[in-house]
């Protein structure tokens, strides 16, 4: 056998001898899932590149205010979505939220817009 047999065998030895604890491998767990967006239990390559992902996850958000599917998101949608997470926030403030990613000024919120406001934030 060569050294390096006996090295793998010595690596695979003292791999045993790691014992990770409950918390420790719901971490490690917790951390795949993240990657295994599919939940199909395998990490496949393109689930690595999250940059087309992160187009596609904020489109599903924006599908979820858009409930009435007009293409865009109104005032209406804002309030339904607010009520739905249980935010008490006045029709002004809603509005503000609305003009502020509203670049176009035409009173909704289009896919691009959303896109762009999105990104400006931390949340992706």
């Amino acid at each position: 056998a060569s050294n390096y047999d006996t090295s793998l065998e010595q690596w695979k030895k003292k791999a045993e001898k790691i014992e990770l604890n409950e918390t420790q491998k719901q971490e490690i767990k917790e951390a795949f899932d993240l990657f295994d967006v599919n939940g199909s239990g395998t990490i496949q390559v393109k689930e690595l590149k999250s940059e087309q992902d992160e187009k596609e996850e904020i489109l599903k958000a924006f599908k979820l205010f858009d409930d009435d599917n007009t293409g865009s998101i109104t005032l209406n949608n804002i309030k339904r979505v607010a009520k739905e997470l249980g935010e008490n926030l006045t029709d002004n403030e809603l509005q503000e939220m609305l003009s502020e990613a509203d670049f176009d000024g035409d009173g909704a919120i289009n896919e691009e817009e959303f896109l762009r406001i999105m990104k400006k934030t931390t949340l992706y």
